[in-house]
């Protein structure tokens, strides 16, 4: 089985054993995301271990409704600090650090089309502590890793494309913990984005612009198609109000950013339609 090294503070979000009933092998690579929410919710969980690693104790659950077994990881993490200080950026006030937002970080793909993106996660109580429920990515590497071996992919052009939606994403939830060690990416080249507990800041702009120079056309339509009241409706569980406030401002500074591109050198060298069946 692959070998799996995630970031340091977030060792195990995702568990590397993958145990399916035989019969239900093929059956689980076409569960719906509904079926998967549906499976994370109900399915009774029937092991346990603590990962051991990381600063959030995380932990690994099987679980089984009866024909299908599958492995998720446990995150309650739910951390508040007037001040958080950091080696290489600026301290944070009003600092978080929730299983919250990982949950919102799903709920927030569903709108836009990147379930192919972003694991199915819910949120589900346990031995008394409530957290974020993962569903397993089976990954051959991280971007670290990739990097560290100088692996190239096979379709530069596709990897490229899939990058500029980690950017695009990651800007529009002010996510200030994506890493090389939380993108994962699978035996056919697809890029998966974990660990979003440092993301949805409450500031109003955009943590920077570079690399934000392409867009996927769809994509792009369905940021300009989100309503306040929509994500209002879909994410006040997880977030505050000045969380989606934040959010809604950095939707429309990520618009008007990526047409001011466009003004400049054109509609098709900003927009891109991925041929990709995802």
């Amino acid at each position: 089985m692959p070998r799996l090294r995630l970031s340091p503070r977030f060792v195990g979000f995702l568990v590397v054993t993958l145990s399916l009933a035989p019969a239900r092998l093929a059956s689980q690579t076409s569960l719906s995301p509904e079926e998967k929410e549906h499976f994370l919710r109900h399915a009774k969980i029937v092991d346990s271990e603590p990962i051991g690693k990381g600063t959030t104790d995380p932990w690994r659950l099987t679980l089984s409704d009866g024909t299908l077994r599958h492995d998720a990881a446990f995150q309650y993490v739910d951390q508040r600090k007037p001040t958080a200080e950091f080696a290489r950026r600026r301290p944070e006030n009003n600092f978080r650090d929730s299983y919250t937002f990982n949950v919102a970080a799903w709920e927030l793909a569903k709108l836009l089309g990147l379930e192919h993106m972003v694991p199915v996660t819910v949120e589900r109580a346990w031995r008394g502590k409530r957290g974020a429920l993962s569903w397993w990515v089976r990954a051959e590497w991280d971007e670290g890793e990739r990097l560290a071996q100088a692996l190239e992919p096979p379709d530069r052009q596709d990897w490229n494309r899939q990058m500029y939606t980690v950017r695009a994403f990651t800007g529009l939830i002010y996510d200030t913990d994506r890493n090389h060690g939380n993108m994962l990416i699978t035996k056919d080249w697809q890029l998966w984005m974990i660990d979003f507990t440092r993301g949805f800041r409450r500031w109003p702009q955009l943590q920077t612009k570079a690399g934000l120079t392409k867009c996927e056309l769809g994509l792009f339509e369905r940021l300009k198609g989100l309503r306040a009241v929509e994500l209002h409706e879909k994410l006040y569980r997880y977030l505050s109000k000045s969380e989606i406030e934040a959010l809604v401002a950095r939707r429309d500074l990520l618009i008007k950013h990526y047409l001011s591109i466009a003004a400049e050198m054109g509609d098709d060298w900003v927009f891109f339609h991925d041929p990709t069946p995802r």
